[in-house]
């Protein structure tokens, strides 16, 4: 999600087109909080298994 993010920067950046700009930041700022949590230990989104 970070990548895309950043892909979505750069090309928002060349390109001109603000859309693509707000989309990379909130993908970057979504997928840094997301790695963060997942690097602290904390399950993200988990599912639980009834076996």
């Amino acid at each position: 999600m970070i990548i895309l993010g950043i892909i979505l920067l750069v090309i928002g950046f060349i390109a001109g087109i603000s859309i693509l700009w707000t989309i990379g930041i909130v993908l970057v700022a979504v997928g840094a909080i997301l790695w963060a949590l997942g690097a602290m230990g904390h399950a993200v989104a988990g599912r639980r298994h009834y076996w």
